[in-house]
């Protein structure tokens, strides 16, 4: 994958291939409403799970599933997920889980009890409580103005992240980075920072998106250590804002963190 073209690691085969939502979910939010906005979808949560070692060539057969949808008034939210098998072994090999929002779409249900189901465990992402305490380590890395146009060379299409008149009908001054992209940064640097480089340490990750990025911003990774899992957050440095939190649960942690 082509979203960062320096010091280019497995981690960039780790998460696009499998999590591209403009080209696994397109049929499904199609299927479920079809007079829907594309330019004010948002992308919300991101849940992981990696069963083995994603091979370096290989096709890769996607199959999705709506496994929730909410009600909340003025949008509703979709949740999608996507089981990635190696076509040729039928092995699964990974899944991914999305919540996607589709402003001005809510209110198909009772406005006293809004309809709201999903089939998955809450806590997989549920908001991340962060320690007080100072984190274990920092990481901090500079995305470049073209970002947002290289990552849409993964397949995601998606004229907010390109065009400025989309940009700005959906409420923002210039195109934004794809979250999956800032996400992208942040796993990165726990895998710098915490496994040493291995990226087959990762097991699951949960994300939720709660600011945008325009390309060109400086992430700040920030991380804590709480047994097998690490605790994350990402902030803008240019803004001071946090854009992104969550947590990546390990296989295996060094023992000598």
């Amino acid at each position: 994958m082509l979203w960062m073209t320096r010091n280019l690691s497995m981690f960039t085969i780790l998460i696009t291939p499998t999590s591209n939502p403009s080209r696994s979910c397109q049929p499904l939010l199609l299927c479920f409403v079809m007079e829907y906005d594309p330019r004010l979808l948002l992308h919300g949560q991101q849940y992981i799970e990696i069963y083995k070692p994603l091979p370096s060539s290989a096709c890769i057969q996607n199959v999705a599933s709506i496994s929730g949808l909410h009600d909340k008034g003025k949008a509703t939210v979709l949740e999608i997920e996507i089981l990635s098998y190696e076509r040729e072994s039928g092995e699964l090999i990974c899944m991914n889980r999305m919540a996607v929002f589709l402003r001005g779409l809510g209110g198909f249900s009772n406005s006293a009890q809004p309809y709201s189901y999903s089939k998955h465990p809450v806590n997989q992402t549920s908001s991340t409580r962060l320690p007080k305490s100072p984190p274990f380590a920092v990481f901090e890395e500079c995305t470049q103005p073209s970002q947002a146009l290289l990552y849409r060379l993964s397949g995601d299409y998606n004229p907010l992240h390109s065009d400025p008149r989309i940009a700005e009908i959906a409420g923002f001054s210039r195109p934004i980075l794809h979250g999956l992209c800032t996400l992208g940064f942040a796993v990165r640097a726990v895998i710098k920072c915490i496994c040493g480089g291995d990226q087959n340490r990762i097991k699951s990750i949960s994300a939720r998106f709660l600011l945008h990025v325009y390309p060109g911003e400086t992430l700040i990774t920030e991380m804590w250590l709480d047994g097998q899992r690490v605790l994350y957050q990402v902030k803008v440095k240019e803004r001071s804002r946090a854009v992104l939190s969550g947590f990546v649960d390990l296989n295996l942690l060094n023992s000598s963190l």
